[in-house]
């Protein structure tokens, strides 16, 4: 067992039942692809942290007996993946599109309203999920330029917001905690598409203490802005978006349990666009769009070299400068990516997350590769792509450092940045508009934790770790970042609106348990 003790454990039961999920009736960019593909972290400096030191021996030689009796204290009795039979193998569904409400052109109008939606698994497995306008993960697909307006009718017995996730929107339009949308009551959401927004972006609940529990139950769908320009643009798409689901034995959304709460929320799927290891067809060269929408689980993809040749083309930020070759890529909660990838020898092949240890606490089980859906493969035909992608600028000279620094604390156990726990009522940092900024942001923790901050694509500039400096080959954009145990990230920032930015790991129930701070922009 990592780290925690018995009376440490039993002591968060008290601690942290406020962030536990009622049942349905209360309803990164790997380092090692900047530009370092085929390198290992340790070779980079990013390699993981011994932690032998801090284990007793005696710790680590406890009995199974013992281990087991702590795990069915903290863990909520589930039934395998299997036991729900859930069909696999199944071709790969396309998301459904929110329709345009206007007739108005440069204009996307529409309704987005959270509601509970029974969905058919199975004849036996019908749980209760929370969706917009009862559709699983439906898709935004608008264009530079295009203004949107969107209002939002909440059908929940609880608040909710809708944070724009990756796009540079006003604060006050941005879902932030401080903007709850009421049950029962009525939103709306207005901002412009302006041109740094291209890319692969998403949105989901950012509501005070319900951030978890409301994307787990199913709150969050997929906001696609083109750019006319785009390069790419004649190749074809398919959008994967990877999600969790956790069922209790009856088949229904499982509450957070204490591991949950201590490490992030992970079920027994692994689902892409809300299916179970579906089938995926890939025909002659094609551009994947993928998003991380896990509330906690790290996706550590595994590409056969022999099978598949695979580019990296775009991040959280949109189109990189030149297309990044690579094997591997792993995207932590919030992160996106997209590829183009075709095949080499028209043969069928898995797309799998390899195991990735990122030192959870607790009585947890080895970490395994998933199976995430097999590929079919009908065509082999190659399209060359442009040595070009798009033209990037650097920021500026900073202005202003910060240092903002990731703990945890067993007693009680809490999450928290810069010794503190977040406080609508404090504001952590004031920035002006149109600074740049250095942030420095080093994970003292002891496991992996991610950093999100909203608002424009940051800059990354480089991480260290134990003393050893790595800087990205290229010209790399993010708004959600990989740290590891002992590491620090360093990026350059400029906020562009007036009004409070928050910045957090998206681990959301770590978000949820205090690891989140307030920048206000003046």
């Amino acid at each position: 067992m990592k780290r925690a003790n018995l009376a440490i454990l039993l002591s968060m039961s008290m601690i942290l039942p406020s962030l536990a999920a009622p049942n349905n009736a209360g309803h990164g960019m790997d380092h090692s692809n900047m530009g370092h593909s085929n390198m290992d972290h340790a070779q980079m400096g990013h390699g993981k942290m011994n932690h032998a030191n801090t284990h007793s021996t005696a710790t680590q030689d406890h009995s199974m007996h013992n281990m087991t009796d702590m795990q069915s204290m903290m863990q909520n009795k589930m039934q395998p993946a299997e036991f729900f039979n859930l069909p696999k193998n199944q071709p790969l569904q396309a998301l459904p599109l929110v329709k345009n409400l206007s007739q108005e052109s440069g204009e996307f109008k529409a309704e987005l309203n959270p509601m509970l939606t029974e969905v058919a698994l199975t004849e036996q497995v019908k749980p209760t999920f929370w969706l917009y306008n009862g559709m699983m993960l439906p898709v935004i697909d608008v264009n530079l330029g295009d203004k949107i307006d969107i209002t939002v009718n909440n059908q929940l017995t609880e608040p909710t917001t809708i944070h724009w996730h990756g796009l540079s929107v006003p604060p006050s339009q941005d879902g932030n905690p401080h903007d709850p949308i009421l049950s029962q009551q009525t939103g709306r959401y207005q901002f412009d598409i302006t041109s740094d927004m291209s890319g692969s972006h998403w949105f989901h609940p950012h509501t005070h203490l319900l951030t978890g529990k409301q994307v787990a139950q199913g709150l969050a769908g997929l906001f696609i802005v083109r750019d006319p320009n785009d390069p790419l643009q004649h190749l074809p798409e398919q959008n994967l978006f990877f999600s969790d689901l956790k069922l209790d034995e009856t088949g229904q959304i499982a509450p957070n349990d204490m591991l949950d709460l201590m490490n992030g929320r992970e079920g027994q799927f692994a689902l892409i666009n809300g299916q179970w290891q579906p089938e995926v067809t890939l025909s002659g060269t094609e551009r994947w769009r993928l998003w991380n929408g896990n509330s906690a689980r790290y996706l550590n993809f595994d590409f056969p070299e022999d099978s598949v040749e695979v580019f990296l083309v775009a991040t959280d930020g949109g189109l990189i400068e030149k297309p990044i070759k690579l094997s591997s890529l792993l995207l932590t909660p919030g992160e996106r990516a997209e590829i183009v990838i075709s095949s080499k020898d028209l043969k069928p092949f898995n797309l799998i997350s390899k195991a990735y240890d990122r030192d959870k606490m607790g009585p947890v089980a080895k970490e395994e590769d998933i199976i995430l859906a097999s590929v079919r493969v009908v065509d082999g035909k190659k399209i060359d792509l442009p040595s070009n992608l798009a033209k990037l600028t650097a920021l500026g000279e900073p202005v202003v450092t910060r240092q903002l620094i990731y703990t945890e604390e067993m007693m009680p156990m809490r999450f928290l940045i810069n010794g503190k726990s977040h406080d609508m009522n404090r504001i952590d940092f004031t920035a002006k508009k149109g600074d740049v900024e250095l942030w420095e942001v080093t994970n003292n923790s002891h496991m992996d934790h991610n950093f999100h901050l909203h608002g424009p694509q940051f800059q990354v500039v480089e991480f260290e770790r134990n003393g050893v400096i790595t800087k990205p080959d290229y010209l790399l954009y993010k708004d959600t970042i990989n740290i590891r145990p002992g590491e620090t990230l360093r990026i350059l920032t400029q906020q562009n609106h007036l009004g409070i930015r928050m910045y957090h790991c998206h681990v959301l129930e770590h978000e949820d348990a205090g690891m989140m701070g307030q920048l206000e922009v003046l």
